[in-house]
């Protein structure tokens, strides 16, 4: 069975060779402006420019929690952007805005297309920032959908 490789790094300069996609997750309101998206967005526009078309043109398409999005930024790597977020936290909400349903949903979607390009996946530790999650939660989902595929997963773990 693959195992997650957890690294010191950015996760938006993903380490190896071949195909590549980079996971995130975005909230349920389009929201896109703090957290991980910031990196990734000082690297490429087009992830934020189609997660935005995305959820405005979202009565026409499967734009919700638990959808997955995948955008082509060069020839071998993709960001997947992984709706696993309800809301956002504010200072008046009580509870997290992470759904590990979602996540767990968007993951499986993410296997599929990592399988399909023959790609690894990387990732922070994803649903554990401005979403709120544990990552004692969100990594058995990582393993049971993407390890469990022969899929090569490697966390990153920002720094150093």
């Amino acid at each position: 069975m693959t195992v997650i490789e957890y690294v010191r790094g950015d996760a938006t300069a993903p380490r190896g060779k071949g195909v590549r996609i980079i996971a995130h997750v975005c909230n349920d309101l389009g929201g896109w402006g703090k957290g991980f998206v910031l990196a990734v967005s000082r690297r490429w526009p087009e992830p934020e420019a189609a997660f935005r078309r995305w959820h405005r043109e979202r009565a026409g398409n499967d734009f919700g929690l638990g959808a997955a999005q995948f955008v082509q930024v060069s020839p071998y790597l993709w960001v997947a952007n992984l709706v696993g977020q309800r809301g956002i936290r504010t200072g008046r909400s009580s509870g997290v805005p992470v759904r590990y349903e979602a996540i767990d949903t968007a993951l499986g979607l993410l296997a599929d297309k990592a399988v399909e390009l023959g790609a690894s996946v990387h990732m922070p530790r994803i649903g554990c920032g401005l979403a709120g999650g544990t990552w004692g939660r969100v990594e058995p989902l990582v393993r049971e959908r993407l390890t469990a595929r022969g899929i090569p997963v490697t966390v990153y773990d920002f720094g150093g």
